[in-house]
């Protein structure tokens, strides 16, 4: 244990874990409304893409001034590379917060037994309690072989102390069906399971301690390394980009300077036209500062409080080239 976090209390963590577009950063935007006006939490987010923009769409919502405190680790899952970047962010952001609770969102595409070992290894075991882990499924994936034949997604279930049947209002009556018959074939006999839609879960689920016990999963994540070009300074053309790939998938993210502002309807028209598994992204527009979040199922805008500049990032089998080419003409003119 770093003698700086010597004085930290044992703090509850939870992981709530999921596969792409699942509902995750929903539900804790939802839980982080229900958060006890006297408490400190802390949310560690770790995404796929280079750019990172959950933590802006947090911050966009929750400040440090309501008590809630975010830490972002972008490029890949976190607990690769020797959990090195997990460690340090997850240092920092509990010496920084000294929170009541906190929440791990681990990438989509991440592997959340590693996380698990990660936050149970002798640096990190001392000051953090596990509490229960959380996983959200949309059950109509379940009909599909790319989720199903995906070690990461089965993991993902597999950790779980509670499986959140998340988007239901869009299910059919065989999705509940099958998730049921998914979790009494793979003999998940301790997980409670529960229904719910866009992302609104009780706080009451996090309470008490998991009864997953850490095992070892190996797993080969190859990933490039570079600067950190979630933080690194934006070049004199006014944007930067970045791209990653692992797990089948690919990835590619813009910053741009706060003096770079889009226009409104043409960005509209851009996002609801993307083919690709997951996208999310906050932006600076004539009209005011918006969040964006495209799964398969919607593309949906929420109007944030403020954030420094405009972040993109996108999720695909495979990157369209055409992609920059369309988001660049979105830019107002002049400026």
């Amino acid at each position: 244990m770093n003698p700086d976090t010597q004085n930290i209390s044992v703090v509850p963590t939870n992981i709530i874990t999921g596969f792409l577009g699942v509902g995750k950063t929903s539900a804790i935007l939802h839980l982080l409304k229900t958060k006890p006006a006297k408490e400190r939490w802390a949310v560690l987010v770790n995404e796929f893409g280079e750019i990172g923009v959950d933590g802006s769409l947090f911050r966009g919502r929750h400040s440090e001034k309501k008590g809630i405190f975010i830490q972002e680790v972008p490029g890949g899952c976190m607990c690769c590379a020797a959990g090195l970047p997990m460690q340090m962010a997850l240092g920092r952001l509990l010496i920084h917060a000294k929170p009541d609770r906190l929440l791990i969102e681990p990438t989509g595409l991440g592997h959340p037994v590693e996380v698990l070992q990660v936050l149970t290894d002798a640096q990190f075991c001392v000051g953090l309690s596990i509490h229960k882990i959380l996983t959200l499924v949309d059950a109509r994936q379940l009909a599909d072989p790319r989720y199903t034949e995906h070690t990461t997604f089965n993991q993902q279930i597999s950790i779980a102390d509670v499986i959140v049947g998340n988007k239901q209002d869009l299910y059919e009556q065989e999705d509940n069906a099958r998730l049921e018959h998914y979790i009494k074939e793979n003999e998940l006999h301790n997980v409670k399971v529960i229904y719910t839609q866009q992302g609104a879960i009780d706080s009451e689920l996090l309470q008490g301690p998991t009864t997953t016990t850490s095992h070892t999963h190996k797993h080969r994540y190859e990933r490039v390394e570079t600067d950190d070009l979630s933080e690194s300074p934006i070049p004199e053309c006014g944007y930067i980009k970045a791209v990653n790939q692992g797990e089948g998938f690919e990835s590619v993210g813009w910053r741009f300077n706060s003096t770079k502002i889009f226009n409104h309807r043409k960005l509209i028209n851009f996002l609801s036209g993307l083919d690709a598994e997951r996208m999310k992204a906050v932006f600076i527009t004539e009209s005011g500062v918006f969040g964006y979040n495209l799964t398969s199922d919607t593309l949906t805008e929420i109007e944030l409080e403020d954030c420094l500049e405009s972040r993109i990032e996108m999720i695909a089998i495979h990157i369209d080239d055409q992609w920059e080419t369309e988001l660049l003409a979105c830019l107002e003119a002049n400026v």
